[in-house]
């Protein structure tokens, strides 16, 4: 029946001793009572072993004498004949779980007497020398010196103790480091040694309490992160499960260096360990679907510092729904859902007005809300059926008032919106699949409300019909199309751009400065009284999660009933191919064999390779019926290869300057190909000759472009320029007529571009690796985004125009969210990937080695490495059925692929 919840807050258990509880000594009515005497920092404790009778509890403050009999006492009755015996006199006794109900604590006041008899009665010197140094640390009159005397005798004993190294599972185990720390869980700490080998996590309790050791093998281990505990940066939570809410241990250090040294000893037995991960790693996988609102949001919160283990810090989930009073609960009405684009105090027009001008009035430090949306006490509130003991523990033995108490849903939605002083936000429970919390199964006596009701199962809403049904819609909610597509403005506020600054004083989302990371340092505060009254203040009153985003968050993308084609330029949603609905389109069948392609890319398999140029080759076009294969090289040349004979068929030299890139316009008429002499030059495939010449550069032309009669070209000359292009008539020798319709200015030189679906939004990469991204009708910049170190290779959108991936000389893919700017993954590779192909999902590239490689984007990793080319690929060509690819080399080869299922 004992537990660390009966102690006090930031009360340590430090041992234990089997005794006798006697009561009424020498007399007819003596009693005596079998147990154990737990020894605490601020309290004495006896949990009797027949559970009929009361755990008692003796506050260290209310003792007037704790002593043993000494030889002249041989004629204290209290004491004769009672070897190993320990008198205990106090003004007050808490009675706890009398008859094994959990149940507010009991008081009884008054002078009393205890005499507890120890089975080893050697060792009452050295149990009442302790008592009495915590019966003087808890006589202070200040908690910092309180909190100062009872550590300083905390780090005595555990200076004395070291880890049992018999307790190691294997006598062939190895120890890499042992240290001190303490075992977080709800309310209480636990202190003790950690010790790590080379196979397993270990902590041993001071106290031997709840076990001798808890022990956690290394490679089970899938998750670790670094925690804040007390706004220390001395947490440690340790996950061997993937997605579960809570941890199987977690650690707070007494030094950072210690946290940091046992950190690295277990990262290096986790592949790929999430603690490296970033939040933006997510938002990938959260936009794609591939991870539901409810795990991203535990993502987030993880990330965020939240933990189950720590009340301060409990992880916060929105309120979702805003209809409590319907019968049936319509997720199709955008008025069922609260406005997740406003924090809680705001949603109220009326109470946020009389906010507003109360902080307008306030002097510095400004705040529009005196409590926050998520601390101990609003967990509790919520939790109380489930977890009545914390309860008892948070608040000195007793439950709130009975009409303060969970009782209604649609009571707490209404108090959030109308209270003065309530702003209080939902924890994941509600979105989870135990509703126990919802029902008082353990028959609490939780109170009488003023109208005479008792408190019992939490009164749900008209469309629930009972507590599953409740939190099965509440899933249903926040998975919705509604949140999916306004999540993340409530992301904004909590986790985002809105929650510091001038961002959140304009979203009515400012609470007081203690509670933000970094509000204050305490290592700066030298007062010890100072500083226990701060944490303890900012520990109960709630903290505000980690910032995880600077920018606004990516909205989700929501999958319509028919996506868009993957192929840029001829892409036409369903919406405008109308078919009857039994005819399947030929934009259904294009879509379901580019994913077949896609899902086998791994399957790859070389058909043809040719050796046709004299160096490197940087372009590959195609014509419409895939005969024809034109190639560019640094060698200068313009190369016409016959796929069905297998022989080059034209070699057209322009200058004695490299060619850059290649394409081929609409007809399969002319190609066009971009030069390191600063022109592009054009080619009529029917006549065999040059048919026009572009100086639209005062640099190398890098990467050119073609779209609807519009020819983009990007530059060493720091621009990329847009021209309309009339083409030329062959047999007159007009020649082509070129306008400059734009004039992309940079600050160095261009070395990629891309064009969205629709051509208007331009992508553009320099040597730098600054991306910038244009819109192409008004040519103006819509932001530039420095994620690279190095030199772009590579940048193209995705199919969605949402997303765009590029790739450089650091060794990185890296998926830029386009609306926002945001990086939402980023993924390492081993060497420089030249080239790629992308749906979304998986990346086909081209290495440095030679290699093609299959990327699991979202899981960052290789899947299937093909032998390719002996130098770098250097260009790659893919059809819009994407089961045939073509790659150029460094090797001056093309290679021919095709997939094989």
């Amino acid at each position: 029946r004992f537990s660390l919840l009966l102690l006090n807050l930031e009360e340590y258990y430090f041992e234990q001793h089997t005794a006798n509880h006697i009561i009424n000594k020498d007399c007819k009515d003596e009693r005596k009572f079998r147990g154990s005497l737990k020894i605490c920092s601020k309290s004495i404790i006896f949990e009797p072993d027949d559970n009929i009778q009361p755990i008692i509890k003796i506050p260290l403050r209310d003792c007037s004498s704790i002593k043993a009999p000494e030889d002249n006492e041989v004629n204290n009755p209290f004491t004769r004949n009672t070897p190993g015996g320990i008198s205990v006199v106090c003004s007050q006794v808490f009675l706890i779980k009398e008859r094994n109900v959990i149940a507010p604590y009991k008081t009884v006041r008054g002078r009393t007497e205890h005499l507890f008899q120890l089975d080893v009665a050697w060792k009452v010197g050295d149990v009442v020398q302790t008592l009495h140094q915590l019966y003087r640390a808890s006589c202070l009159d200040k908690m910092g010196d309180q909190a100062a005397m009872i550590t300083a005798i905390l780090q005595s004993r555990l200076a004395r103790t070291s880890f049992d190294k018999y307790r190691f599972q294997s006598i062939s185990e190895t120890l890499h480091m042992e240290c001190k720390a303490e075992m977080v869980t709800p309310l209480v700490t636990n202190p003790g040694h950690v010790c790590v080998s080379d196979a397993n996590l270990y902590f041993q309790p001071l106290n031997g309490y709840p076990k001798p050791v808890v022990q956690i093998t290394l490679q089970n281990v899938r998750r670790i992160y670094k925690r804040r505990h007390g706004l220390m940066p001395l947490g440690l939570e340790v996950f061997c499960t993937e997605n579960d809410l809570c941890s199987d241990i977690y650690l707070k250090f007494y030094s950072c260096q210690d946290r940091d040294e046992v950190y690295r000893l277990i990262a290096k037995y986790i592949e790929n360990h999430i603690a490296e991960h970033t939040a933006e790693s997510y938002v990938l996988q959260w936009q794609r679907g591939h991870i539901s609102n409810y795990q991203y949001l535990l993502h987030l919160n993880n990330l965020a510092d939240r933990s189950c283990n720590d009340l301060s810090q409990y992880p916060v989930f929105p309120w979702i729904i805003a209809d409590y009073s319907s019968s049936v609960l319509d997720l199709t009405k955008p008025e069922t859902f609260r406005d997740l684009s406003k924090p809680i105090g705001a949603l109220n027009k009326e109470r946020l007005d009389r906010l507003v001008k109360r902080y307008q009035e306030m002097p510095e430090p400004k705040f529009m809300y005196g409590s926050h949306y998520s601390s101990p006490g609003y967990v509790l509130f919520y939790l109380v059926r489930v977890a009545p003991e914390y309860m008892l523990c948070l608040q000195n033995g007793k439950f709130d008032h009975a009409d303060r108490m969970f009782n209604s849903i649609a009571e707490t939605w209404k108090n959030c919106l109308d209270g003065a002083t309530d702003f209080k936000e939902l924890i994941p429970e509600f979105y989870e699949n135990d509703s126990s919390f919802l029902v008082n199964s353990l028959k609490l006596d939780l109170g009488k409300r003023q109208g005479g009701k008792m408190v019992e199962d939490v009164e749900l809403p008209p469309w629930a019909s009972g507590p599953d049904d409740f939190l099965q819609k509440c899933q249903e909610a926040l998975e919705s199309p509604y949140v999916s597509e306004h999540l993340h403005e409530w992301i904004d506020i909590i986790f985002g751009y809105k929650q510091k600054g001038s961002e959140a004083v304009a979203a009515h989302n400012v609470f007081h400065p203690l509670t933000y990371e970094g509000g204050v340092d305490l290592n700066s505060i030298m007062d010890p009284n100072e500083k226990v009254a701060l944490l303890t203040q900012i520990l109960e009153f709630g903290q505000t999660p980690k910032q995880l985003f600077t920018t606004p968050h990516p909205q989700r993308k929501i999958q319509k009933l028919k996506s868009l084609s993957r192929t840029s330029s001829h892409s036409t949603s369903i919406a405008e191919s109308p078919v009857s609905p039994n005819e399947e389109s030929f934009e259904d069948l294009t879509e379901e064999s580019i994913t077949l392609a896609w899902n086998n890319i791994a399957k790859l398999k070389l058909d043809t390779q040719c050796k046709i140029h004299k160096e490197a080759i940087t372009g590959i076009a195609v014509t419409c019926n895939g005969s024809s294969v034109f190639t560019t090289s640094q060698d200068s040349t313009l190369k016409m290869f016959s796929r069905d004979s297998k022989t080059i068929q034209r070699s057209v030299s322009f200058s004695n300057m490299a060619l850059s890139s290649c394409l081929i316009l609409p007809g399969d008429t002319t190609v066009i190909s971009s030069s390191w002499d600063n022109h592009i030059y054009f080619y009529s495939i029917a006549f065999g000759r040059q048919q026009d010449v572009l100086l639209g550069h005062d640099d190398a032309v890098s990467k050119i472009f073609w779209r609807d009669g519009r020819l983009f070209s990007a530059s060493w000359d720091s621009t990329v320029k847009v021209w309309h292009c009339v083409p030329g008539e062959t047999l007159s020798n007009k020649k082509h007529h070129f306008e400059l319709l734009a004039h992309l200015e940079h600050d160095v030189s261009v070395n990629t571009m891309d064009l969205n679906a629709a051509n208007t939004i331009l992508a553009s990469g320099t040597k730098e690796g600054t991306i910038s991204v244009w819109d192409v009708t008004t040519a103006t910049c819509f932001d530039n985004w420095f994620f690279l170190l190095f030199l772009l290779f590579a940048s193209f959108f995705c199919t969605d125009s949402r997303h765009l991936l590029s790739t450089g000389e650091d060794c990185c893919f890296k998926v830029i969210d386009v609306q926002t700017g945001m990086l939402v993954s980023s993924v390492s590779t081993e060497e420089p990937q030249r080239c790629f192909k992308w749906d979304g999902n998986t990346i086909l590239s081209g290495s440095q080695s030679g290699e093609l490689l299959v990327w699991d984007l979202l899981g960052g990793k290789v899947t299937e490495r093909i032998k390719g080319h002996t130098g770098a690929v250097m260009s790659m060509w893919m059809n819009e059925q994407c089961n045939s690819v073509i790659t150029g080399g460094e090797d001056k080869q093309i290679m021919f692929w095709k997939l094989q299922y």
